[in-house]
C-alpha cells in the first residue's frame, strides 16, 4: 500500500439513468447515495449540469442541491458545475444565495465555461447564443461574486445614478465559488481571481499537470482565498474482487466510447446488456483508452492508487465519480454498485 496520506473524498454525480429506469427512480438513487456519503464522512457532493441526454438526469443542479441538502446534515452540497453560458448571472446568484440560506455554510457553487450540451439546447437556454456568453465568462463570474455577497453589487448608470442589487435581501454568508475546467484557460482565470480550482480529470484526456502548475504559479491571493486550493476528479469503481469491479465499470466505459465515436446516445446499459453485446474494434479502443485513466479494482488497490494520485498532484481531496453499473435484477430506485464503491472506498481510506 502507498504510504501517502489518505485524501478526503467527495462525490460528483451525473444522476445516471440506466435501461428501464425513470428520472424519478434515478434521482431517488442519487439522493440515497448523498445521504450515505453524508453518513460516511465524505467532504462534498456535487451535481453536474447536462441537458437533453438520455443517460443523465442532472439537468438542474440547484433543484437537486436543495433536495440533497434537505436530506443531509454535514456534507457540503454543490454544483459540478453550473454551466454559466447557459444562465443569466443574476439567476445563478439568486438560486445559490437561496441555497446558502437553506443550508448555511454547506453550499458550493462550481462554475464552468462550457455550455455542457449541443448548440440547439444552448440556444434554447440562452437566446443570445453561445459564443458571446462564453466570451463574457470572466465578467459574469465577477458579477455573481458581487451579487451573492452580503454587501451586494452596485450598478452605475452612464447618467450618474446608482442601483443596488442583492441576490437575497439579508445574506449572512455566501456559497464558496469554485472554477471548473480542463484547460489552461480555466486554471489561469481561477488563479487571477484568487478562487479555488477543480480540474475535470474524469473526462479530460490530458493537461492535468500543466493546468495545476499554471494555477499554483499564477495564483493571486484574494478576499476569498489566501493560497491556492484545488482538487481533481476521477472515475472510480470499487468491488470486492477485481473481476467484479471490471464488470461494473463496463457500462459506463461503453457509454464513453459511444460518445467518442458519435454513436446515438441511450440510457446506460446494464451490466448484463453490456456483456451480451461485445463492442466493435473502434469502441474497444476507446474503452481501453478511457480505462487506463480510471481507478477500478478492490478497495485496497484503488485506495492505494488514489493516495498516490493525490500525492502526485499535490491535493488533499479527490472527487470521485462512482461509475459502477447495475445488473438487470438490481432495483430501479437504487444504485447498489455505486453505493458499494462509495462504502468500500470510504472504509479503505479511513
Amino acid at each position: 500500500m502507498s504510504d501517502a496520506p489518505a485524501p478526503a473524498l467527495s462525490i460528483l454525480d451525473l444522476v445516471s439513468v440506466r435501461t428501464g429506469q425513470s428520472s424519478s427512480q434515478a434521482i431517488a438513487a442519487s439522493l440515497q447515495m448523498a445521504q450515505r456519503a453524508d453518513e460516511l464522512g465524505y467532504r462534498r457532493y456535487w451535481f453536474a449540469e447536462h441537458h437533453n441526454m438520455p443517460a443523465v438526469a442532472s439537468t438542474t443542479p440547484p433543484v437537486l442541491i436543495a433536495a440533497a441538502a434537505a436530506r443531509t446534515a454535514r456534507i457540503r452540497i454543490g454544483s459540478g458545475g453550473v454551466m454559466l453560458p447557459n444562465h443569466a448571472p443574476l439567476i445563478v446568484a439568486e438560486q445559490f444565495a437561496a441555497l446558502e440560506a437553506l443550508a448555511p455554510g454547506r453550499i458550493d457553487l462550481g462554475l464552468g465555461r462550457a455550455p455542457g450540451s449541443d448548440p440547439v439546447i444552448t440556444q434554447l437556454l440562452r437566446r443570445s447564443g453561445t459564443t458571446s456568453e462564453a466570451e463574457r465568462f470572466p465578467d459574469h463570474v465577477t458579477d455573481i461574486l458581487a451579487i451573492m455577497s452580503p454587501e451586494g453589487a452596485t450598478v452605475r448608470f452612464t447618467s450618474g445614478g446608482e442601483y443596488a442589487v442583492h441576490a437575497t435581501p439579508a445574506a449572512t454568508g455566501a456559497p464558496e465559488v469554485w472554477l471548473l475546467g480542463s484547460s489552461d484557460y480555466s486554471a489561469q482565470l481561477a488563479a487571477s481571481f484568487g478562487l479555488p480550482y477543480v480540474f475535470a480529470n474524469h473526462f479530460a484526456g490530458d493537461g492535468l499537470e500543466r493546468a495545476m502548475a499554471l494555477y499554483r504559479s499564477q495564483f493571486k491571493p484574494s478576499a476569498w482565498l489566501d493560497a491556492p486550493k484545488s482538487f481533481v476528479t476521477a472515475n472510480v469503481v470499487v468491488a470486492e474482487t477485481p473481476e467484479e469491479a471490471e464488470r461494473r465499470a463496463l457500462p459506463q466505459l461503453r457509454q464513453f466510447a459511444r460518445l467518442r465515436t458519435n454513436k446515438p446516445m441511450r440510457p446506460i446499459e446494464t451490466i448484463d446488456e453490456a456483456l451480451a453485446a461485445p463492442s466493435d474494434a473502434l469502441e474497444e479502443s476507446f474503452i481501453q483508452q478511457s480505462r487506463s485513466r480510471w481507478f477500478v479494482g478492490t478497495p485496497d488497490t484503488v485506495a492505494a492508487e488514489l493516495r498516490a494520485f493525490a500525492a502526485q498532484h499535490g491535493v488533499d481531496e479527490i472527487m470521485i465519480s462512482p461509475a459502477a453499473g447495475s445488473y438487470d435484477a438490481d432495483p430501479l430506485d437504487a444504485a447498489p454498485g455505486r453505493l458499494e464503491t462509495v462504502e468500500l472506498l470510504a472504509a479503505a481510506l479511513a
